[in-house]
């Protein structure tokens, strides 16, 4: 028979395991020093020994190591075989600090005696459990009782526990997904300067480009030039510029010869200044070298620091997965992050630069456009020769006045044609043009000499005559002004000198943007930069290792583990422990095998031999659909040569349960021993007073699973901050894919345990759980989710037999027929403790099947077990107890 009934991996706060019985197979001592080294909050120690009743007496000195290690308590189970009729204890294990649970030899028929010890260690390793039946054994004579019990357990099937796993691996890591883009708005303002390019407010009046300075005093010229130009295009325009000489002393085409070459300078003054600075951290040199070359940078302002860049990451990741993000998502939005705001250094605004204010900009600019006024040549012909036939209806005049109308039509052409605005007064530079003057002529004589002929047909008045010609005169003059400004405006639209000046706020705009973007903020940039991509990194490796967790074995874990304790040898062939759901709390008399009424009346081996005929409740089997959790999901291998899905190989485990003389295995637990099914993979058998229900989930099981490892992320987020502001290049992904792997070994122990209804032991040291406020795992205990909405069982049941009034028959013995004698024939005596998990009861349907619970319920905190414990006293003569100097050395 196998002693290996301890819990690995107790959740913290719960009793110390350990397990000294056939000390001949390692060292007791180890194993005591192995528990005591084991980690337990609040200064409580407790300890729940396995040990064999004769040898209560001979390990009386490591009793008193633990109990002098403290303040320590310590509850021993004492195995003893049919045939002993008394218990020898030491002072050490007496009350209050201590008692003694005399349990006989507990195999039942198909029920191995290890199968029977580990449940009951499993409910009395739970500190209120252990707390309630330390008191109750300091109120029976000399602090020894023989237990009876009744237990419910719910629980998940195989298949519901692997799926609600899987799903939460997935939930929390995701797929993978491509990097996107990161834009102001979906980051805090502290790095949404960083995104924009825009300036901060503290910066909006900043004159980046003085007038003392080399690029300022190229910007005031082309600026001057650019004005000269417009002034003398004013002056040009008009009836002026045509009919006077105001426009002689213009010279436009060489102003905006001007401008383009002060365009030109200014542009290499500022390209310079882009090519001499630049880099990931804006130094002193770097500011003399800008102020050489014109460029004038303020102070760092005020909306912006580098302290801040860490913080409003911080803030960002969490606001990031509070919103349900896995890691993969989240990752790529950092590492998009962290691409935008990578400095690149001022010389890459060259570029920008280039299309602002390139050569083919320039080019342009200075290009030479023809001058064309007079419109369409048909349209003059026609126009000008029905003004000189209006002109020549003067009877006999007419044959002077209307031929004079098209030469001053044409006159008028030939005049825009000398003071054309794209030739210099010295004509050095001329662009050309045309305005019409021929078809002007031709029209006008022909028109004229039409008239004068058809005013001899018609004979018309003088004043008649007159008038024609005025009106004439003056249409010749008003178009001739008319076109004369459309082609000014034409030509001028067509240089378009003004665009310097738009080329000129771009240009002053990009140097604002250069000067915060590149010089102000390149340290800060770079910090964010590799602040995001250090964080990136990080969770892309916490969702591999995540992954490679949930596809592949997990880590083995065992003393060393930082999660509680076991002690003693360990058999992995006879670890399955448990059945499907025994018979129902209904079969009071059929499930035990003797009835407390009959305890002062009759022979007690009479009533133990008409019980043995009663009805045994059924074993069951319970099939487990889909594949086992302790195999690989999806079909695939493992890789893991044998070793069944969350085992591994560990050297630290392996070295701790060397130190403690194990000589078994010392891999982390696995899933046989929590779903009760033997080596071979056949259902192990159950007791008869332990009943199983098992559901498919509930349905917040996987949320608050994902919720819990959420936490724990951000828990091992919290730790990285401060190394990533000192040096985002000095995190070592190592070390966090390690503390993750811890993560889910406790996740996922707690989801073995009692299907995640217990809080993560870590969620109250997170700095910020306000901004995971939706998520199940971050809230108190009292609002998550109850255990039928985790694992999709009604607690009705458990309802039934603690509220039920007390009844001895409900509750097994475990002792066999032939220890009847022994017990206390006191029916008041003996004392009862009832346990239900704090799940059961949480949640609004749990609130009506409770109403009327006793006050001596007790309420536990963690564990899938509910149900009694009956502590029967013993008779005052079978009880010994050996002081110390009649005790004998271990």
């Amino acid at each position: 028979m196998s002693a290996r009934v301890v819990p690995e991996r107790p959740l913290p706060g719960h009793a110390v395991c350990l397990d000294l019985r056939e000390a001949g197979a390692y060292d007791p001592e180890a194993v005591v020093r192995a528990a005591l080294d084991a980690p337990q909050p609040g200064g409580e120690r407790r300890f729940l020994v396995v040990d064999e009743a004769d040898r209560l007496v001979s390990h009386q000195l490591l009793y008193e190591r633990l109990s002098s290690y403290g303040p320590a308590r310590i509850v021993c189970l004492a195995v003893a075989v049919r045939g002993e009729r008394a218990v020898r204890r030491t002072l050490t294990l007496r009350p209050p600090a201590a008692g003694v649970l005399w349990v006989f030899d507990t195999a039942e028929d198909g029920v191995p005696a290890e199968a029977v010890l580990r449940p009951l260690v499993d409910v009395l390793s739970t500190p209120e459990v252990f707390d309630a039946a330390l008191r109750a054994l300091g109120e029976v004579v000399h602090g020894v009782a023989v237990p009876a019990v009744r237990v419910l357990e719910h629980d998940l099937t195989e298949e519901a526990r692997a799926r609600a796993w899987r799903q939460a691996v997935e939930g929390l890591i995701g797929p993978e997904v491509p990097a996107g883009t990161a834009s102001a708005d979906q980051v805090p303002p502290a790095l949404g300067l960083l995104l924009d390019e825009g300036l901060p407010r503290s910066l909006a009046d900043h004159r980046w480009l003085p007038a003392r300075g080399r690029a300022g005093l190229r910007l005031v010229a082309c600026d001057e030039a650019v004005q000269d130009a417009v002034d003398g295009y004013r002056r040009v325009r008009g009836a002026a510029g045509l009919l006077t000489g105001a426009g002689r002393a213009v010279d436009l085409p060489g102003d905006i010869e001007r401008v383009a070459g002060e365009l030109e300078r200014f542009r290499t003054a500022v390209a310079d200044a882009f090519a001499a600075a630049g880099g990931s951290r804006l130094t002193a040199e770097h500011r003399g070298v800008l102020r050489d070359r014109g460029v004038e940078l303020p102070e760092m302002p005020r909306e912006i620091s580098r302290t801040g860049i860490v913080p409003a990451l911080r803030d960002h990741t969490h606001e990031l997965i509070g919103k349900g993000l896995p890691l993969r998502s989240v990752a790529a939005r950092l590492s998009a992050l962290s691409a935008r705001t990578a400095p690149v250094g001022s010389a890459a605004r060259l570029a920008r630069l280039d299309a602002i204010c390139g050569p083919e900009r320039l080019r342009r600019l200075g290009a030479r456009h023809p001058f064309e006024a007079g419109g369409s040549r048909p349209v003059a012909f026609a126009v000008t020769g029905l003004l000189a036939l209006l002109a020549g209806i003067w009877p006999v005049l007419g044959w002077v006045l209307g031929p004079a109308v098209g030469v001053l039509a044409a006159g008028l052409a030939h005049l825009m044609l000398r003071r054309r605005p794209n030739r210099s007064p010295d004509g050095r530079i001329d662009g050309g043009g045309a305005t019409g003057a021929a078809p002007r002529l031709a029209g006008g004589v022909l028109g004229g000499l039409l008239g004068a002929g058809l005013g001899l047909l018609l004979g018309p008045p003088a004043w008649a005559g007159a008038v024609a010609l005025a009106v004439s005169l003056a249409a010749v003059l008003l178009l001739a002004l008319r076109d004369w400004s459309r082609a000014v405006d034409a030509w001028w639209a067509r240089a378009d000198p003004e665009d310097a000046r738009r080329i000129l706020r771009e240009v002053q705009a990009l140097v604002g943007t250069t000067a915060v973007h590149d010089w102000l903020f390149a340290e800060v940039r770079h910090h964010c930069s590799a602040g995001a991509g250090a964080v990136a990194r990080l969770l892309r490796g916490l969702a591999d290792t995540a992954d490679a967790y949930g596809r592949g074995p997990a880590r083995a874990s065992g003393p060393g583990d930082g999660h509680g304790a076991w002690s003693g040898p360990e058999d992995p062939a006879e670890r399955g422990y448990r059945s499907a759901p025994a018979g129902p709390p209904g079969a009071d008399a059929g499930t035990s095998s003797w009835s407390w009424d009959d305890w002062g009346d009759g022979d007690a081996d009479d009533v133990w031999s008409d019980m043995d005929e009663e009805p045994r409740a059924p074993g069951g089997s319970r099939g487990s659909g889909g594949f086992p959790y302790d195999r690989a999901p999806s079909g695939g291998s493992d890789g893991s040569d044998g070793l069944p899905y969350g085992q591994a190989p560990s050297a630290g485990s392996a070295g701790s349960a060397k130190s403690a003389g194990s000589t078994g295995s010392t891999a982390s637990f696995r899933a046989a021993d929590r779903r009760g099914t033997a080596p071979s993979g056949e259902p192990a058998p159950a007791p008869a007073w332990l009943e199983r229900r098992y559901g498919d989930g509930g349905p917040l099981l996987v949320d608050t699973l994902v919720g819990d490892l959420v936490a724990g992320t951000l828990l091992i987020l919290d730790r990285c901050w401060a190394g990533i502001e000192r040096d985002p290049g000095a995190v070592v992904p190592a070390v966090h894919e390690e503390r993750i792997a811890d993560l889910l070994d406790e996740t996922r122990g707690r989801l073995e345990r009692d299907v995640a209804a217990s809080p993560p032991p870590r969620y109250d040291g997170l700095r910020d759980p306000d901004a995971l406020s939706g998520l199940a795992a971050f809230t108190d205990r009292t609002e998550r989710p109850d255990a039928a909405r985790l694992t999709g069982v009604a607690p009705d049941a458990v309802a039934r037999l603690i509220l039920a009034e007390d009844d001895p028959g409900r509750t097994v013995a475990l002792c066999g027929p032939g220890h009847m004698r022994l017990l206390s024939h006191d029916p008041l005596a003996a004392r009862q403790v009832r346990f239900v998990p704090e799940a059961m009861r949480r949640g609004a349907a749990g609130d009506d099947i409770w109403r009327g619970t006793a006050e001596d319920v007790v309420w536990t905190g963690a564990g899938r077990h509910a149900g009694i414990l009956r502590l029967v006293p013993l008779r005052a003569d079978v009880v010994h107890t050996v002081r110390a100097e009649e005790a004998g050395e271990p």
